[in-house]
């Protein structure tokens, strides 16, 4: 025996393997996203045209104010919220295509639309439509 053991040889890494497996890879999500179609909603708009769309002359939308301190307004005036099922009642049946606008303030509660809301339904509107304001 040889008083001279041999030290074995340093051991290396071969990175071609791994390298071949990333590019593969690489090529494979390349090809791929190129297949993948995003959802979306397609919008066709109408043509323009010199007329407005709204004639105020022919329909006049109930609207309703509501304040930040829950107080509601139709026409310039206060009303009460039990009176607004029978303005709409009246509204509506004079116009049957106009539909029951809320301008609310941010700071108002929802009970306040929600009742408004509820009492245009029960007048027969279900064309409710709720707007914020800041002012």
């Amino acid at each position: 025996m040889s008083r001279y053991v041999r030290r074995e040889e340093e051991a290396e890494i071969d990175l071609t393997p791994m390298l071949d497996v990333v590019f593969i890879m690489l090529i494979f999500f390349i090809v791929t996203a190129s297949f993948l179609k995003e959802s979306g909603i397609e919008i066709t708009r109408p043509d323009s045209t010199n007329e407005s769309p709204l004639d105020d002359s022919k329909i006049k939308n109930i609207v309703f104010q509501v304040t930040a301190n829950d107080e509601i307004w139709s026409d310039g005036r206060r009303i009460d919220i039990r009176a607004v099922q029978a303005i709409v009642d009246r509204l509506y049946a004079e116009n049957p295509d106009a539909a029951v606008v809320i301008s609310a303030h941010k700071n108002s509660t929802a009970r306040v639309y929600t009742s408004i809301a509820n009492d245009a339904r029960a007048a027969g509107n279900y064309n409710v439509t709720l707007v914020t304001t800041d002012d």
